[in-house]
C-alpha cells in the first residue's frame, strides 16, 4: 500500500477511544451513524444472519404479524436499513410499507431487494425515502402503525423520535420497537455479554471488512442504551399507552408494542 492510499482511508466513525465513552453522548453521533452504516451496508444483512443464528428473521416476523391488523393499514418502517423489516410488513399484506431510513447505503440495499423479489398478489412493493426520525417529512395521522427495528438507539433523541412517531400516527395508531435487551437469567445474560463484547465485533468485522467501527459501536450502544423498563417510560411520555412488551429469544431482544390512544 502505498501513501496515498493511506492518506486516502477514510478515517473510522467509531475508534476504541471514542467507545471508551457513552456513544449516545457524543455530540456529532448522527454523522457518525450515518458513516457508520453506510460502511457496512454491502454485508450487513449476511452479518446479521450469521451472528442471530437466522434468528433476527423470525423476530422481524413476529413484528410484523402484531403492526399489520388489516389491509387498510398504511405502515411506516423507520430505520428501515436494508428493508427486511419492511419486506416481512409488505408479506402481511397491508395497504402499503413506506420506510425511511438516515443512510442513504442501506436504502439502496432496501430498494434493490424491492426489485429482486417475486411477490404473491396482495403483497404491496415498499417505498422508500432517506429521512430523519426525529423530523420526519409527512403529514399528521397518515399510518395505522410504525415500526423501528434495533434502530431507536442510534437514533440521536429517541424521545423526539417517539413524539414523531406520535404525531404521523391515526388514532388508536400502533407503535411497534424492536430492540436489543439484555437476558434476565444471568447464566445466559452472561454468555450474552461475552459472545456481543469479544465474539461478534471480532468476526463480524472480518465477514464486512469494516473500518468504520461500526462492531465495537453496535454492542457498546446495546449496553449503554435504555433498559425494556426505561424505554417503556419514554414511550409514555410521548403519549402512547403501553400494550406490552414481549422478550424474544430468552429476551436477547424485547418487542414493545404501544397505542396511540
Amino acid at each position: 500500500m502505498s501513501a496515498d492510499d493511506l492518506n486516502n482511508t477514510p478515517s473510522p466513525a467509531w475508534t476504541s477511544s471514542d467507545l471508551k465513552e457513552n456513544p449516545h453522548a457524543a455530540g456529532d453521533k448522527a454523522g457518525r451513524v450515518q458513516k457508520m452504516f453506510d460502511a457496512i451496508a454491502g454485508r450487513y444483512d449476511l452479518n446479521n444472519r450469521l451472528h442471530s443464528l437466522g434468528r433476527d428473521q423470525a423476530w422481524r416476523r413476529r413484528t410484523a404479524q402484531a403492526a399489520v391488523t388489516g389491509p387498510n393499514d398504511r405502515i411506516l418502517d423507520v430505520a428501515c436499513g436494508t428493508g427486511d423489516l419492511s419486506e416481512a410488513l409488505a408479506n402481511q399484506c397491508p395497504a402499503s410499507v413506506h420506510g425511511i431510513d438516515f443512510s442513504r447505503g442501506m436504502l439502496d440495499v432496501a430498494i434493490a431487494k424491492t426489485h429482486s423479489r417475486t411477490r404473491r398478489s396482495g403483497v404491496p412493493v415498499p417505498t422508500y425515502a432517506q429521512g430523519n426520525a426525529m423530523e420526519l417529512d409527512l403529514p399528521d395521522a397518515s399510518f395505522e402503525a410504525c415500526t423501528i427495528a434495533f434502530g431507536i438507539r442510534n437514533v440521536v433523541d429517541p424521545a423526539a423520535a417517539l413524539a414523531e412517531f406520535h404525531r404521523v400516527l391515526t388514532p388508536g395508531g400502533r407503535c411497534l420497537i424492536l430492540e436489543f435487551s439484555e437476558p434476565r437469567n444471568p447464566l445466559l445474560r452472561s454468555i450474552s455479554n461475552i459472545y456481543n463484547r469479544r465474539i461478534m465485533p471480532f468476526t463480524a468485522t472480518i465477514i464486512s471488512g469494516d473500518r468504520s467501527g461500526a462492531y465495537r459501536y453496535l454492542p457498546r450502544s446495546m449496553e449503554t442504551f435504555l433498559s425494556p423498563a426505561e424505554l417503556a417510560d419514554q414511550i409514555r411520555a410521548a403519549g402512547f399507552t403501553m400494550d406490552v412488551q414481549r422478550p424474544m429469544t430468552f429476551g436477547i431482544c424485547t418487542l414493545s408494542i404501544a397505542q396511540k390512544s
